[in-house]
């Protein structure tokens, strides 16, 4: 390719659980589609794991290098061999590279040690950092680590924080996903115009295809990872303070996570059993679907840096509620009505007055879907193709 053309070397090897996708996930992958259909030379490093979610969301047209099979080991100690096996294969490529940039998809060691690695070997490459959530201080009250779980905390922040240091020194450009989070980076070295908000993105144009249902089964819908840190088991003690006011309120979950036992048991505590329906992991099409049969997203995130999920709903009309997170101002400055933040009784209130309000219901969803058209994938991903071509 010409010099205005540069290969693109993404490494997302830090592909855990198949079954899920997180905001990095969706965001490399969207824009690879589109970078290689306009002929760009898109070369994937991962896992199996990795492999297999790439497939599964139709990413072809691209190459793919898959650093290790599949392990039954614990998570640390996955990540370190990843790292690794990951960090031995960019030293050995990297001084084959020319005109070169190599994005990693998060700021997790399999992910950004290696693209680190073949930055220092060879400085011809570019090394875009994704850096796309700040981990909670353990010991704040924002943390979703409490109790026999502030031990992962403490892990995952203190794995952070060199990652953190390396990338602010050694990263050509960082994407980070709200513009509170920019702060954080831009210096001496990294001026504004290199530490990017990403946000994210959504598709915009199949909702419109998908028509709309006769009657809403759901009065609300929820979707994200079943992880502390979007507030998945405080939804539920928000719809039981929904119930007490609305009997036959319903809401629908889409997600799967590690707290999938605990999201039941307190749903069998509250007797919220005909109240909630548990979709599992659901995309594209039958997602919308469920999105198209409710009244208003709920993102009930305690600590998060933004969250695309709730965009892909408001995309489909949908008015939005959440807790008023910094980030989450700039995030979704319209479309979302603001709680203060973790009121739970507020934040019901909040559900309630879009579910009964005809006029702001109305208004809401408005804003909500002149925002998400801002976010259309195409667009998004044109636009960070510039910074590369930067």
């Amino acid at each position: 390719m010409g010099s205005k053309f540069p290969n693109i070397v993404i490494i997302a090897d830090s592909q855990i659980k198949g079954g899920s996708l997180s905001g990095g996930d969706r965001i490399f992958i969207e824009c690879a589609k589109r970078w290689a259909e306009k002929g760009y030379d898109i070369q994937i490093i991962t896992c199996e794991e990795g492999y297999e979610m790439c497939r599964r969301y139709a990413l072809g047209n691209v190459s793919y290098l898959t650093v290790s099979p599949r392990y039954r080991l614990p998570i640390y100690l996955l990540y370190i061999l990843r790292m690794i096996k990951g960090s031995l294969l960019t030293w050995r490529m990297a001084p084959h590279l020319r005109n070169v940039v190599v994005y990693s998809s998060s700021d997790f060691w399999p992910d950004s040690i290696p693209a680190l690695v073949c930055r220092m070997r060879n400085k011809r490459v570019r090394w875009i950092a994704g850096f796309y959530l700040f981990m909670a201080n353990p010991f704040g009250r924002e943390s979703p680590y409490k109790g026999l779980s502030m031990l992962k905390g403490l892990l995952y922040y203190f794995s952070q924080l060199p990652v953190y240091l390396l990338v602010r020194k050694f990263a050509d450009m960082i994407w980070v996903t709200s513009e509170p989070d920019r702060e954080r980076f831009i210096d001496s070295r990294l001026s504004s115009s290199k530490v990017i908000a990403v946000r994210g993105g959504v598709d915009v144009e199949t909702p419109v295809s998908i028509p709309e249902p006769k009657e809403k089964r759901f009065d609300a819908v929820f979707v994200g990872r079943f992880h502390p840190q979007k507030g998945v088991l405080e939804l539920i003690d928000i719809w039981n303070h929904v119930v007490k006011r609305k009997k036959d309120a319903r809401l629908a979950i889409i997600g799967v996570g590690d707290l999938e036992r605990e999201i039941k048991e307190k749903i069998r505590v509250y007797g919220l059993k005909g109240n909630i329906v548990l979709f599992g992991f659901k995309d594209g099409v039958e997602k919308l679907r469920i999105f198209k049969d409710s009244k208003v997203v709920v993102h009930p995130a305690i600590y998060d840096s933004g969250g695309m999920a709730s965009c892909e709903a408001m995309a489909c009309g949908l008015p939005g509620v959440s807790f008023d997170l910094p980030a989450l101002r700039t995030y979704y400055p319209k479309g979302m009505l603001k709680t203060p933040c973790y009121d739970l009784k507020a934040f019901a209130e909040n559900i309630l007055w879009l579910l009964n309000d005809e006029n702001l219901c109305r208004r809401t969803a408005r804003d909500a879907l002149d925002w998400a058209k801002e976010w259309d994938w195409n667009k998004k991903s044109e636009e960070l193709l510039e910074t590369i071509k930067r």
